[in-house]
């Protein structure tokens, strides 16, 4: 059974005289952990406020008109939004805080009600920081409402380390892998909360070129795809001797990622084969690799590009050799490919190699009548496990050579092989930036370049 007792008045009377006394005591309501709850309806005269307001968890999203009393979370993710203040007496205070850290790029707009003013002025208030919280009280028809408390510093809860998505993750140890073998994003939704764990590693191999082709003499092996590659001091791993081309700092932002294409084979009688596509995260572009040389007189120069193209071999001409490191970067992000230089036997007609990240495409002549070997790729533990890219493609040899035709170099660079009887050129493996294998006459093709790859390392434990 509840008991109650209603009355309209309390008083604390003196023990002695039984005479109210209505000043300079205290009466105590409850006892210590007790709740003093008003009915509903009722309202209180005499506390007053302590210069704190009473927080909505509702965050608001739209324009409203403010309540004295009040704390708002103010969310202007979808865009800016007016507050309204009410008709200010004396004492009411009203709070705002910034609820998605959005302020900066959707504003809050602070209006003041009729005449009433904010810091002396009819005017209204922008809020416009990243973060930031306010308490306005007012406090008279001068001043109006008055700024007791700006927080502009944004104390936000931040994960320890990169929290991103995009490509094939895998870990390895105490790091994270998005590996990019297509167009993708790496999209950063957090950044770490120390500085140095938002450098990340990465490796950027452009496609490789195609092999070349001709209609009775040898083509050229095309050129790897360049080949960058930088380390983060704090994602331990063994990284290649092309390592240093720049640190990248992410951001939480999406970062747009192309992976190039390796270029066509050349075809039979005189199709010319074509270079491979540039690869891009961020500010380092990797330039696809340069196609090998034709036989075909205006074709027999191997192309440049991240690793220039092998020279076509013939009887009818000298084949040159393309560019590697083209356009240049540092370190190098390819090499040269190999030339073609007939001194006078038949033997001499075979083609040089591509060149790859590492090493130059050989060249062929007096001494080496064999298809030339495309060069080698580099190196690099950035995936999790010690994996060669970007290998030259192999040139092919002329049928009266006494040597073989030019294997393809290591990191995916396909083989030189001869068209009769209907063996085409091996193309580069995909993924790798591996250029295409040359081949001797037709019917058949060389072989085509292989695609580029993309990769990405952090440490997110």
């Amino acid at each position: 059974m509840t008991s109650k007792i209603k009355v309209d008045n309390i008083n604390k009377v003196s023990d002695d005289s039984n005479i109210i006394n209505k000043c300079g005591t205290t009466i105590t309501l409850g006892a210590s952990g007790d709740s003093i709850a008003l009915a509903s309806g009722a309202s209180q005269t005499g506390f007053g406020r302590t210069g704190t307001v009473d927080w909505d968890t509702t965050a608001k999203t739209a324009s409203f008109t403010a309540v004295s009393g009040n704390g708002y979370f103010v969310n202007t993710t979808s865009g800016a939004i007016t507050v309204t203040l009410p008709a200010g007496s004396a004492g009411d205070i009203v709070s705002l805080a910034d609820y998605a850290a959005t302020w900066q790029t959707n504003n809050v707009t602070v209006t003041p009600n009729g005449t009433d003013k904010i810091g002396s002025l009819n005017e209204n208030a922008i809020l416009e920081t990243e973060g930031q919280s306010v308490t306005l009280v007012y406090v008279d028809s001068t001043q109006g409402w008055i700024n007791t408390m700006d927080s502009t510093s944004n104390v936000r809860g931040a994960p320890p380390f990169i929290v991103a998505t995009g490509g094939t993750i895998t870990t390895c140890g105490n790091c994270k892998i998005h590996t990019f073998t297509g167009p993708g994003t790496f999209t950063v939704s957090c950044v770490a909360e120390c500085a140095a764990y938002n450098q990340v590693s990465y490796m950027v191999v452009a496609g490789g070129g195609g092999g070349g082709s001709g209609t009775d003499n040898s083509g050229g092996g095309g050129g790897a795809g360049g080949f960058r590659e930088d380390k983060s001091p704090i994602t331990p791993y063994t990284a290649s001797p092309l390592e240093g081309a720049g640190p990248i700092t992410v951001t939480a932002t999406g970062f747009p990622i192309t992976v190039g294409g390796g270029g066509s084979a050349g075809g039979f009688p005189s199709g010319q084969a074509t270079a491979g596509a540039s690869s891009v995260f961020s500010t380092i572009t990797s330039a696809g690799g340069g196609f090998g040389g034709n036989q075909t007189t205006g074709q027999r120069a191997g192309g440049s590009g991240g690793s220039g193209g092998g020279g076509g071999g013939g009887l009818y001409g000298n084949g040159t050799a393309g560019s590697g490191n083209s356009p240049p970067t540092s370190p190098a992000q390819g090499q040269n490919g190999g030339t073609n230089a007939p001194g006078g036997p038949a033997a001499d007609a075979s083609a040089g190699g591509g060149g790859g990240a590492t090493d130059t495409g050989t060249s062929v002549g007096p001494s080496n009548a064999g298809g030339g070997q495309g060069g080698d790729g580099a190196t690099t533990g950035i995936n999790g496990s010690n994996t060669a890219f970007a290998g030259g493609g192999g040139g092919a040899k002329y049928p009266a050579g006494t040597s073989g035709n030019g294997t393809g170099g290591a990191g995916g660079g396909g083989a030189g092989n001869q068209g009769n009887p209907g063996t085409t050129g091996t193309n580069g493996t995909i993924n790798t930036g591996g250029g295409g294998g040359g081949v001797y006459c037709g019917p058949t093709v060389s072989g085509a370049g292989g695609s580029g790859i993309v990769v990405i390392r952090y440490k997110f434990q």
